[in-house]
């Protein structure tokens, strides 16, 4: 872990701060504000819509102005977010919230990057552990975020306003690291240097294929589950310092092993680390269709952290077998918009279906995505099993 690194991982755990909060209180918010209950959770899709539409533009910042300018920018619109959602709150204007969740998806689609900036900061040899610490650098935010969200939520008059202020605060205070580090030089490109292989070809890759299966199922099921889990604490009757105690052990699930799965994917492989996140999606899915007391919630959403964190540092460590360093840019543009894409379904689905289904049927829905996932890496290591053959 240089310099950079370190400061990275900062940078990481007050973007997750900013995720989390938003998590936490933009279903609450949404349900209060929307003019029909199956609405609630639009708020959390505008976030992630708002991510899938960025990328391009996010894409485009860093081929032109670098990781730092761009990462700053990314912040600047944080700030900017942050301040529109609050004044919705204070108006008690649902859509103007949501124009607030859609402009902060900038930011979401500039921090969905930190992970592959991590891989650039380190020695090659070092790439996969350097992804997983800086991932790591979340654990800041599990446990910042939701005491955040729970002690500025009656900062103001109107619930839940002073948590976005606070956020407007986490946004300037993100551009110190991001300002401190020092990225490599943007390379200088000659005139007539090849452009890279063009993005259907690398797309059509296996471990390209798999890894953004990986990344997007998994951050999927993911936001299904977690996006629904206030919304049935309080159909529940929960108090939401519960739902803010299950969330933040949640975010410790998705970030703690940050500090030992590099090392699982050095011993054991890829794949493996990735299958183990499929059976944890999977134990989360049981232990929550047992009940819907505090410990159920708790303990299904930890192993839910826990899984998608194999599952998505997996998935980075497999894309970064996928292209050349010419090609990077539209290459985590595409693996990113489809973590987005799939993130806007669920987040839509998941209020629509708790709200109108239930806690359990939702749960039993997420086993679709969590087998074609499983069924994925079965594939991609029956190929590589038969080209070791083969050789």
């Amino acid at each position: 872990m240089n310099r950079n690194l370190w400061l990275l991982a900062g940078a990481q755990g007050l973007f997750l701060t900013n995720n989390v909060v938003f998590i936490t209180i933009n279903g609450l918010v949404g349900l209060a504000l929307a003019p029909l209950g199956w609405m609630a959770t639009l708020p959390v899709m505008g976030y992630v819509v708002g991510g899938a539409l960025s990328t391009p533009l996010v894409a485009h910042a860093q081929q032109r102005l670098g990781r730092q300018r761009s990462f700053l920018l990314g912040l600047a619109v944080a700030l900017l977010s942050a301040l529109i959602c609050a004044a919705a709150v204070a108006a008690g204007s649902f859509w103007l919230l949501i124009a607030g969740t859609v402009v902060a998806g900038y930011y979401s689609a500039n921090g969905q990057l930190y992970r592959f900036a991590a891989a650039e900061l380190a020695a090659p040899a070092f790439r996969e552990r350097a992804v997983s610490l800086v991932l790591a650098g979340g654990l800041f935010g599990a446990v910042l975020g939701p005491n955040l969200a729970v002690h500025t939520r009656t900062l103001m008059a109107a619930p839940f306003a002073g948590a976005y202020l606070a956020l407007a605060v986490v946004a300037l205070l993100s551009m110190l690291p991001i300002g401190l580090m020092r990225f490599p030089p943007l390379p200088v490109r000659a005139a007539d240097a090849p452009p890279g292989r063009p993005l259907s070809q690398i797309a059509r890759q296996p471990v390209f294929i798999v890894a953004a299966i990986g990344a997007a199922l998994g951050y999927g099921v993911m936001n299904l589950l977690m996006a629904a889990t206030p919304l049935a604490m309080q159909v529940c009757g929960l108090p939401f310092e519960d739902v803010a105690l299950v969330l933040e052990w949640h975010v410790i699930g998705m970030f703690a092993p940050g500090f030992f799965t590099g090392h699982l994917i050095k011993r054991f492989g890829t794949l493996a680390v990735m299958a183990v996140g499929v059976l944890l999606n999977l134990a989360c899915i049981a232990i929550a269709l047992t009940g819907v007391d505090l410990h159920q919630f708790l303990i299904a959403l930890f192993l839910l952290g826990v899984g998608w964190n194999f599952l998505f540092v997996g998935s980075t460590t497999l894309a970064l077998q996928a292209w050349r360093p010419e090609e990077k840019d539209r290459a985590q543009a595409a693996i990113n918009f489809g973590v987005f894409a799939t993130m806007a379904v669920t987040s839509f689905a998941s209020g629509a279906l708790v709200t109108t289904q239930g806690w359990a049927w939702l749960n039993l829905g997420s086993l679709v995505p969590v087998a074609l996932l499983g069924a994925a890496l079965l594939w991609l290591a029956r190929r590589q099993r038969g080209a070791q053959n083969a050789a």
